[in-house]
């Protein structure tokens, strides 16, 4: 008798020691019943599925929202992919309103969603080789620990390092902490280059700001030569009054594009603090000729910014003639970025 009662009591959904997608399913099973003969729940939530379908129309049009006032498309674009977070929210009202309604209009935003990011989030695009590891910081004007951040961007291996955001009075600090790693290096204004291999062709890059936040030269690694452009673009603000205020940063990415374009070398590694996302139409001028090698070769978002809960990749490294194996995030350092790094293979004859 005792053994039939458990029985009883198992079948029944009860305490009995069942796989989680048979309680899963009996738990679905009971909400439905409670749906079941109520009319209502096709005119419930309307509103819920009236958002849905925005949500859903917002990120598949991004690149039709225009720019002209508060340059919201670019806002937009560069925080896309957190409007995912919406889709659980929406999906839990539609659940409590009990909206059959609100459910499947939720559909939409979730498969518009998947498609943009799916690969990012759902993929692991890393692989293994390549020849040459390159690495980019932005050290943060204020940085309390140069030195400190300096060694922790060394010990990543990486052959060339880029930083970004160097201060007059911190650049002796840095050139002392790497100088027995990289032989060679150069700093132009406020941005820097230090590399295992020789480099020549140096030269500041004018992105139109009136001083020098870019430059380029030409690194001989022993597969041959590449051109290293380091750029670090105009901020960019979010303002009431003005909203996304980026127009100084939309001129700077036009002149880098520029003169990469003119580069001679078809090799081409950009290192740097773009200030945007690589979903922001205002940094054509570069994105159109060049890959992200976090996209190409990356594990999830790879956010960079800011140091203490990375909400946007605005650190990017981008090649062009050169094919991407892997991409990660370094660990946080002094700065309010965290450093990002590369592993690329420059003979892509094969």
């Amino acid at each position: 008798m005792a053994q039939q009662a458990y029985v009883a009591e198992t079948d029944d959904g009860g305490s009995g020691d069942q796989p989680r997608g048979s309680r899963l399913r009996r738990l679905w099973g009971r909400l439905l019943d409670g749906w079941r003969g109520d009319p209502r729940i096709w005119r419930r939530g309307l509103i819920l599925a009236a958002l849905a379908i925005l949500l859903a129309l917002v990120m598949l049009l991004h690149s039709r929202i225009p720019n002209r006032i508060g340059n919201l498309g670019s806002l937009t674009e560069t925080f896309l992919p957190w409007f995912g977070l919406m889709i659980p929210v929406l999906l839990i009202l539609g659940l409590v309103r009990k909206s059959a309604t609100a459910l499947i209009a939720v559909v939409l935003p979730t498969i518009v969603w998947l498609n943009l990011f799916g690969g990012l989030l759902l993929s692991d695009k890393t692989g293994t080789g390549g020849d040459l590891t390159v690495a980019t910081h932005n050290v943060n004007a204020e940085n309390p620990d140069p030195s400190g951040t300096a060694r922790d961007v060394a010990a990543s291996g990486a052959d060339i390092v880029a930083l970004e955001e160097l201060t007059a009075s911190a650049v002796p600090t840095y050139e002392k902490a790497l100088a027995s790693t990289y032989k060679y290096h150069s700093v132009e204004g406020t941005v820097g280059l230090w590399s295992k291999y020789p480099m020549s062709g140096i030269k500041a890059v004018d992105i139109k700001l009136g001083w020098t936040r870019a430059m380029r030269a030409t690194v001989a690694t022993p597969e041959g030569q590449i051109a290293v452009y380091v750029a670090h673009l105009p901020s960019v603000r979010v303002k009431i009054e003005a909203g996304f205020t980026a127009r100084q940063r939309d001129k700077s990415a036009d002149a880098l594009g520029e003169a990469i374009a003119a580069e001679p070398l078809k090799r081409k590694i950009l290192l740097g603090d773009l200030n945007g996302t690589m979903n922001d139409r205002s940094l054509n001028a570069v994105t159109a000729q060049m890959r992200s090698t976090q996209g190409a070769a990356g594990s999830g978002f790879g956010f960079s910014w800011p140091a203490s809960f990375p909400m946007a990749r605005i650190d990017q490294i981008m090649v062009q003639g050169v094919e991407p194996v892997t991409s990660w995030t370094l660990p946080r350092t002094g700065s309010d970025h965290l450093p990002i790094a590369a592993r690329v293979n420059l003979d892509t004859s094969s």
